[in-house]
């Protein structure tokens, strides 16, 4: 029997739509889905709630629950596909010391899970976590494919990628919504259908270098007049990136309030009147981890009332990448793996790159895409100097690590002195407390 295991299924609304779409799939649903958790009541929680939807589809899947670290390996044993979507230290306690120890040297982010000070730290209590996580399936299932949903994207698949001989990739939401958002955002609908497409960069900052409609004419040029003349004249949510589009020449993937602290451009103390003039909403992160509890909380009851939910299948990637690689009929994906061989030209062999993925029988196969634009390229090593960083203050437990990562943050750099960023990591070291491990 086939089986999937997913790690951290309290995750509950993030486990309902991933096996949801594995029970919409004739080729998984069958199968045995493991469900592990550290937390009781969550993984209970969510125990309810596939097998609800699993009896709603015709009851082909079999719901199994495991406890606990102890109970870790057997989660893990004879799985052929590991999800995760795990969060180390959850919105409370350590969501809220990413943000409020920061704050008290003036130092704002908007969503502080991919790179920043928050970036940094939510990987650092992570890649512990799943390490220990690689040693059990390098033991218990070797030959899975571990599908990691977890952010920060490119630290976490890349500490696995580099050192643990778990096969691994990364799977974000933004690659296959990019261009789709942007064309009906500037009300270029008509020509969606047929559209040709190349994206590449990194996680949160992978670039669309091409886009073409179904005649093989460059959208770019309209693209490019229609995201300037909105940025002029209206005030919207995707600010950042259209200015991206008008200042280096193309659009990334991830959202205007994800990129907005990605740079040093945006969230500045010397000019507030930024944030305004860029819609950016500071502490975004923090209200949605609230919105989405109490959402949750009202869902359950629902659910726990009807007995009954239905799924359409989504467009996130882990149940389709499954069912390439269990059928080898080939599927396209934009995924997160190092950049061996040079996949892009100009960034490190040691990164974890964003690019084009054919998957089939034989796994996830990434595309070479050759030198991304000059401008892009120092973009994202922007980004990727503090997730190489960080990753080697994972591995040799060095303190000096953090604070050269949070030092070339480009957004904490371009707002705080040397001696400032260095207390704020102590202080952020210490507020979490045993959430981190010791460093020296």
């Amino acid at each position: 029997m086939l089986k999937i295991t997913f790690m951290g299924a309290g995750s509950t609304v993030f486990a309902r739509n991933v096996i949801g779409d594995c029970m919409c799939s004739e080729t998984l649903r069958e199968a045995e889905f493991a469900l592990y958790d550290i937390d009781g009541q969550r993984l209970q929680e969510s125990a309810e709630i596939l097998g609800a939807m699993n009896e709603t589809l015709g009851g082909h899947s079999r719901i199994t629950t495991f406890l606990g670290v102890e109970n870790r390996k057997e989660a893990l044993r004879g799985a052929a596909f590991v999800v995760n979507a795990i969060q180390v230290g959850l919105y409370d306690p350590c969501t809220i010391i990413d943000f409020e120890v920061p704050k008290k040297y003036g130092l704002r982010q908007t969503i502080g899970d991919t790179l920043g000070i928050g970036g940094i730290m939510r990987a650092l209590r992570t890649i512990p976590v799943m390490d220990d996580f690689a040693k059990d399936m390098e033991e218990v299932c070797p030959d899975a494919w571990f599908l990691n949903y977890t952010n920060p994207m490119a630290m976490l698949s890349g500490y696995m990628q580099r050192y643990t001989n778990v096969k691994t990739v990364g799977l974000c939401h933004s690659v296959q919504v990019c261009s789709e958002g942007l064309m009906k955002k500037l009300k270029l609908e008509d020509k969606l259908e047929g559209r040709k497409e190349l994206i590449a960069g990194i996680n949160h900052m992978g670039w669309l270098l091409e886009i073409k409609d179904k005649d093989g004419n460059d959208l770019y040029p309209e693209i490019r007049r229609r995201a300037k003349e909105m940025n002029a004249s209206e005030k919207h949510d995707d600010m950042v990136r259209f200015e991206y589009i008008d200042k280096f020449g193309y659009y990334c993937t991830e959202s205007s309030e994800h990129n907005s602290e990605y740079n040093m451009f945006y969230i500045k103390s010397k000019y507030p009147e930024l944030i305004d003039r860029y819609n950016i909403p500071l502490d975004e992160y923090p209200r949605r981890c609230v919105n989405q509890i109490e959402g949750w909380a009202k869902e359950r009851d629902q659910l726990r009332e009807s007995h009954q939910l239905d799924h359409k299948r989504s467009r996130e990637y882990a149940s389709y990448i499954m069912e390439s690689i269990m059928t080898d009929e080939p599927y396209k994906i934009g995924g997160n793996v190092l950049n061996t061989g040079g996949l892009i030209e100009n960034l490190p062999q040691d990164a974890c790159v964003e690019v084009p993925c054919l998957v089939d029988g034989r796994g996830v196969n990434p595309c070479r895409v050759g030198r991304l634009p000059v401008q892009c390229a120092a973009m994202n090593m922007t980004n990727i100097n503090v997730q190489l960083l960080t990753i080697e203050a994972a591995v040799t437990r060095k303190k000096e690590h953090i604070y050269q990562a949070a030092m070339l943050d480009p957004h904490t750099g371009s707002e705080l002195d040397i001696d400032t960023i260095i207390k704020m990591v102590d202080d952020l070291i210490a507020t979490h407390g045993d959430w981190l491990p010791k460093y020296h």
